[in-house]
């Protein structure tokens, strides 16, 4: 009997890319445009943040004297208190909401797809333009709220002057935005729930509301899990909603973010030091210093929701 042939073996890596290269020549712009405009940047800001620049002139080394003055700043640690305050104050009624708009929609309601793609517009809206309308609805003298409020014979409030309420206009901006985009999301999962779950519920005579906490939660954790540190990273970059109802530094604004400073953000106030003091070094530690309270927010935020959805697995 003749004995089997030795197994080929297949090329080598130099002669896989020179056999596929045309393959990889298509995927290469991906990678070319993401070396240029992402991983470069990101590079440079870290060389950057050792560095005092003031954009024109040369560099300077200063090693970690850039991180020594961030944790002494106590506007940053402000910026950094406003930017969590914004993230409490819009994501908890912001997933509530949007839980509740994909429970209602999944119920087979009448004109479901108009009401989804309503749910879904002001997620595709020019932002800058949200921004301008919440600035009028919610202006101290002229605005909607305080008109309505008027009326009903209650005092007006300063919407855009106090320092909560300065939070609120900038949490309710950015709970409108982004409600109908997780219930979406909230929905594609629900209608990926196996029907045979709620038929066996039901015929034990469990109702709806026992179906929704014992089912549909459980089985939404992982998109739960999801949206929450989506949402936790997006508020953490809050920039354009401030930046557009109060404006840059100068002369006649010197409070960023409102008045006392109310509304900095941490992304804010980054842009205030690089592109109005044109400090790009201190900017840069910044932007690392937000990165590294982005990664442990989020592992935070994986920790709890994971345990959470365990005990209501168990």
């Amino acid at each position: 009997m003749a004995a089997p042939q030795a197994a080929v073996k297949g090329p080598g890596r130099k002669r896989a890319v020179v056999t596929f290269w045309p393959q990889y020549l298509a995927i290469s712009p991906f990678y070319v445009l993401f070396a240029v405009f992402m991983l470069g940047p990101v590079l440079f800001s870290l060389y950057l943040a050792f560095h005092k620049w003031d954009g024109l002139g040369p560099m300077h080394y200063t090693g970690l004297q850039n991180f020594r003055f961030l944790v002494k700043d106590s506007l940053f640690w402000q910026s950094l208190t406003n930017t969590f305050a914004i993230w409490f104050l819009s994501t908890v009624p912001m997933l509530f909401l949007a839980l509740v708009l994909a429970a209602m929609l999944n119920a087979s309601v009448r004109f479901g797809g108009f009401y989804r793609v309503a749910y879904f517009v002001p997620n595709v809206t020019s932002l800058v333009a949200v921004a301008i309308f919440f600035g009028s609805v919610f202006a101290n003298q002229v605005g909607l709220i305080n008109d309505v409020l008027r009326w009903l014979h209650i005092p007006a409030v300063g919407w855009m002057t106090g320092s909560f309420t300065v939070k609120l206009v900038i949490a309710s901006l950015i709970t409108w935005q982004w409600t109908g985009y997780n219930a979406i999301i909230y929905l594609a999962g629900m209608q990926a729930i196996d029907s045979e779950l709620y038929e066996a519920a039901r015929i034990d005579g469990a109702g709806p509301v026992q179906c929704f906490r014992r089912i549909t939660i459980p089985q939404l954790r992982p998109i739960i899990l999801f949206t929450v540190i989506m949402s936790a990273i997006g508020s953490m970059q809050t920039f354009t909603e401030p930046q557009v109802l109060f404006g840059s530094t100068d002369a006649t604004n010197p409070d960023t973010g409102g008045p006392g400073h109310a509304g900095l953000t941490t992304v804010l106030y980054l842009y205030r030091e690089a592109f109005d003091f044109n400090q790009y070094g201190y900017g840069a530690a910044i932007a690392w210093a937000l990165f590294l309270v982005i990664l442990l927010f989020t592992a935070i935020n994986w920790g709890m929701v994971t345990r959470f959805g365990r005990r209501r697995a168990g």
